[in-house]
């Protein structure tokens, strides 16, 4: 253990050593003697500090939500259009999770207590949140079809969970790039919330043009 870890507060410690277990062997493997291990504690200094692994596990993952959520939030604020800060928005999360696979899936995907499950849902709640005061900006400024924004928002961060299964999956066979990935998930989010690719249908309209003048 580094010196500065030894000088971390012990929770903090341990909530750090909880997310690294995640992601080199994700939840079935984050075994209490494995992160007291990891944190230099002993197993009963960690449940000082939580109760149950559970526990320790939902404070890690409400951790890990907020700093998600902080992230989609500044990359969104840095876009001058709802489009844009929709594609800001789908392309952090995606990329973010693309880039630490095991612990996006463990903290997402994986079978869990059902206090982390809880946690979950709760973090979901408030993704959707989220994006439904997103998906309202794009209807007040004529960008969207005036359908229900909470509705919307729902079936967009459904449509986000389920396309990212696959590539997410520890036993998936996805061999796409997570560029491609990515792409591929703004043109669905684009037509799920009503959104016609405008730019490609001019490009063809435009090359069409040009080969029937030449």
């Amino acid at each position: 253990m580094t010196r500065g870890r030894r000088n971390e507060p012990t929770r903090a410690r341990l909530v750090r050593a909880s997310r690294e277990v995640l992601e080199r062997g994700g939840y079935a493997g984050a075994s209490v003697l494995a992160i007291a291990r990891r944190a230099g504690v002993s197993a009963g200094a960690l449940y000082r500090h939580f109760p149950s692994k559970a526990e320790l596990i939902v404070e890690v993952l409400r951790t890990a939500s907020e700093g998600e959520l902080a992230e989609m939030n500044a990359a969104a604020s840095e876009a001058d259009t709802f489009m844009g800060r929709l594609e800001a928005v789908v392309a952090t999360y995606a990329r973010r999770a693309l880039r630490n696979r095991r612990l996006a899936w463990a903290l997402v995907y994986e079978p869990v207590d059902p206090l982390v499950d809880a946690e979950r849902l709760a973090y979901r709640r408030s993704y959707c949140r989220s994006m439904a005061a997103l998906l309202r900006q794009g209807i007040a400024a004529g960008e969207l079809p005036n359908e229900n924004p909470d509705l919307m928002a729902a079936a967009l961060v459904g449509v986000i969970s389920e396309t990212l299964v696959g590539p997410l999956s520890p036993i998936g066979g996805d061999t796409a790039s997570d560029a491609e990935i990515i792409a591929s998930l703004l043109r669905i989010c684009r037509r799920s919330v009503g959104v016609r690719d405008v730019p490609t249908l001019r490009r063809v309209r435009t090359r069409s043009t040009r080969a029937r003048t030449t």
